[in-house]
This record gives C-alpha cells, structure tokens and sequence, in this order.
C-alpha cells in the first residue's frame, strides 16, 4: 500500500488540508526548551537561583539546592516563595549549599540531610541533619553528623552528592579539593565515597575499617577526583559514580565497596588491575557525545513505568558543557542520545510516576519531560476523526458504496493521522494494531497495511487501515489504535 506516494500525488488536491493539520497539530503541541525525542514534552519550574542539586521528597514534592544556602521547595508544580531553610555557606567557585538526601523513615521521623560549605574558618564541607515540619525547617533542629577535612584555598573539587543507599546507610561523595594526590590515601576522607550511619557513626563492615583510622574508617571508595553526582538502581540496588575528568575523559564508575577508580594515577579506561576501570567514558569536546563535566546520573526504573520499554534500567546522565542528556544502556555498555541543547544541567532525577526531571543551572529551573500517549488526530473541539480515502484523498464521510472509494482489490481503505506513533528501529507496521467499534459495542480488527512520516510533518504519523468486510454502513464508527501496548485515543469515522 502506497501511503507516502499517495500524499505526494495529491498534494495539490489536498494542500488545504495538510495546512489544517498542521495547524491542529500545532495547536497540540507544546514548546520544547529542550531539543527531545519524538512522542516527548517537557514543562518547566524557573525562578532558582545558581541551583546545585535536587532531589524528590517521599510525598513527590521536589526540594532543590541553591549555591548560596537556600534549600527551596516545589509543590504541586509551584516554587513556593518561602525556602525550606537558609543556611550561612562559603559559595565560592564550586562551594556552597551541594546536596540533599531524604531519611529512608522520612514520613514519620521528617529527617533530612544536606550538604554544604560552612562560612566559618577554617573552610570545610559538612553534612548536616534537619527536621521538617511541612514546607519549612524546625527552627533549632541542625544536627551536625559529619565535618569533613579542611580546604585549601581551592574552591573546586567539593563534590556534595548523598543519597541513602538501599542498606538504609547515607553515602556520601567527596571531591580531592583540587589536589589529586588526595584521592590516593586513606589518610583523608577527600576524593572518596564515603559510607557513615544515618547518626554520623561509621560502620564497622566498612571495607577500611579495620585499615584506616579515625573518621577515615568511613571510606568506601577511593580513587576519585569530583564525584558529583551519583545514584542506586531502585530493585538492584546497583550503584554508579560519575567522576568528573580533567582534560580527557569523563567516567560512569560501578560503585563497589574498596574500589579504588585510579584517580590522580590514570583517568579514563585502564588495565591496571590495581584500579577499577571504568563501565563507560567518553571523551572532552563540544559534540552530542563529548563534553567536560559529567552532572546528574538516575536510573529509569520507577514505580510507574511511563516512557516506552526500552527505556527500563537505562541510566541517563547529562554533561554540563555541552548541553545534553544521553542514556547508558548496562547490558551492552553502550550510551544513545535523549536530550540536547539544555542549558547546563547540573541533577537528573526519576520521579514515581516515570517522569524525568532535568535540573538546568543555566535556565534556574527544574524541566519535567513526560512521554505523550499515542493519540490520533481529530477535528478541533471534536471527536471526529481526521481521516481520508487513503485511495482518493476524500475526507469522511466514506460512502462504501462508491466505486471510487475501493482500490485494486476493491477493498475499503483509511489514511489517519496520529501523534506520538512514531516506529523504534526494526519495528514496521506490524507493531500498529488497530480496531473500530460500532454503537452497538461490536469490535471490527482493522489491518494496518502502512505506518510512516507525514511527507514535510515529521510530527504526524500516516496510519493507513483496510476495513473488514463485514464492516456496517449507514452509522459511525470509533476507531482506535495500539503501540507498544498503550491505546490512543477514539475518534469517530462516519460510514454511509
């Protein structure tokens, strides 16, 4: 069936139409900020200010972290004017307010944890703990449960990224304070991973603990130079680092306790059997692969799966410079493209319900991308389908017994139009199906002989289907159709 060729025959007849739905798709459609695949949108939250990190409250609300000490809140899709809490930090090139992480019992003891740069002397990093009382902090309720080394006059190379691991133990990454030499001991806890209890003591099946001494005993990891960011693969449990490279590589590190990743001694893959090599790298430049600083990692598996299935137990992971968001595939070590042309993005996230949230410094504001069910393409302000005689180019109504109507094999056809239908790599029109239903609640299976791009709308799909022989006349039909398990919308086709 030669839907494509059809369209292009009879632009001439049809270029009124094809304007039309254009303009309704263009009414359907929202404006991208960033630059996403097919089927995807994104709404944005602005109005931070130089935001460092975010992470997802147990009850969906989105904390973020801003540079100078301000911890803000959104709820409900709204920045809320008052902060969380203010605290007094040195926000000097890469300090400041750095992480937070929610206590895994935070519904009922209202914990949490952030990270930042004190303003005191000497200059240090430390993890503090906080209660909340709705959308503001107890006033009081700072616990300090980790002061880590003093810096030098250094400003870079803080790192700030905690998170609760899925042994209720907090993690904590630390930066060598530019000075890569740090990495290499255990007599200090800078360019480390660090693993303490939620009360700041340290565990005693660290794997140092019984080698180093003193807060020291809280290493876990070591061999890094900025882990910034990092996250646990909900279910696995499986844990990857993100470490910030200096003039070639930037590495996706598999998190495995007394792991030392090689830093200040080698950077990038190696065969050292004295280092963990990397799981993937990729390389310093300004193209949709390349980059200068790994920022924001998070595993796609929520609660609710929402993006098509190939997107499960992908890890996505952005790079500052170059303005992208790709996905690592762990089966096959391979990365793909999801996102460009991103105003820096500093912190991924998945939230419960399968969205991913994109935290963009240079745009102050939290992005939430969404995949779009399937739908096909009515008239404005009705469920009446846009369709056509895929044979003639006639809009509905299809009168079946008009010799015109029939192709070849005098045989029924229908062109509609949908959205977010495009077809993945290897799928053909096999991966459409398709069905009509009458007033009476009968099902007529629709083949679907063609599925392609619209010629000048990559947006639209052309779904072109034959009808069954048995198929009513003189009454409307709701016809929908099936991709990848999700069903669109039903629009309704007038036979006479």
């Amino acid at each position: 069936m030669g839907g494509v060729r059809i369209l292009h025959q009879n632009l001439s007849r049809g270029s009124a139409f094809i304007r039309g739905l254009l303009m309704c798709f263009l009414l359907a459609s929202a404006a991208y900020a960033a630059t996403l695949p097919p089927g995807f949108t994104e709404t944005s939250i602005s109005g931070l200010a130089n935001p460092t990190a975010m992470e997802i409250a147990p009850d969906g609300r989105i904390f973020v972290c801003q540079q100078g000490g301000s911890l803000r809140v959104i709820k409900n899709g709204v920045l809320l004017s008052t902060p969380f809490l203010t605290l007094s930090v040195d926000p000097n090139g890469e300090r400041g307010l750095l992480g937070i992480a929610f206590d895994p019992n935070f519904a009922t003891n209202n914990f949490l944890y952030v990270y930042y740069t004190v303003s005191s002397t000497p200059r240090h990093n430390r993890v503090s703990r906080f209660t909340a009382n709705g959308d503001v902090v107890v006033p009081g309720s700072e616990v300090v449960i980790l002061e880590l080394d003093n810096l030098s006059t250094a400003t870079n190379h803080n790192g700030g990224a905690i998170h609760f691991g899925p042994d209720g133990k907090l993690y904590v990454a630390v930066g060598e304070n530019a000075n890569g030499s740090n990495a290499q001991t255990l007599s200090n806890r800078l360019g480390k991973v660090l693993r303490i209890n939620s009360n700041g003591t340290i565990p005693t099946d660290n794997p140092f603990f019984n080698t180093a001494a003193g807060d020291n005993r809280s290493i876990w990891a070591l061999g890094l130079r900025n882990p910034f960011t990092f996250a646990f693969q909900p279910g696995t449990g499986r844990m990857f680092i993100n470490d910030v490279g200096e003039v070639t590589w930037e590495e996706i590190n598999d998190g495995i306790a007394g792991s030392n990743y090689g830093w200040n001694v080698t950077e990038g893959v190696t065969s050292n059997p004295s280092f963990r090599s990397p799981l993937f790298v990729y390389a310093h430049g300004s193209s949709t692969t390349t980059g200068c600083a790994i920022a924001g990692g998070a595993f796609y598996n929520p609660a609710a799966i929402q993006f098509p299935s190939s997107f499960v137990g992908k890890y996505f992971f952005a790079d500052l410079c170059s303005g992208w968001i790709r996905a690592f595939d762990p089966a096959t070590g391979t990365a793909s493209g999801f996102a460009t042309n991103i105003s820096s993005p500093v912190d991924l996230k998945v939230g419960a319900d399968g969205s991913l949230y994109y935290l963009a410094r240079g745009s102050s504001a939290v992005f939430r991308v969404q995949f779009l069910d399937p739908m096909l393409i009515s008239e404005p302000g009705s469920d009446s389908a846009v369709a056509l005689d895929s044979v003639t180019f006639i809009r509905d109504p299809f009168p079946l017994t008009n010799l015109f109507n029939f192709s070849s094999d005098h045989r029924t056809r229908l062109m509609l139009f949908g959205m977010n239908m495009d077809l993945l790599p290897g799928e053909n029109s096999s991966a459409v199906t398709a069905r009509a239903e009458d007033a009476s609640l009968n099902v007529y299976p629709l083949t679907v002989e063609f599925v392609g791009k619209v010629p000048g709308i990559d947006e639209l799909t052309q779904i072109v289907v034959r009808l069954p022989d048995n198929t009513p006349t003189g009454q409307t039909l709701f016809v929908s159709a099936t991709l990848r398990g999700k069903t669109t919308n039903k629009v309704r086709v007038r036979m006479q």
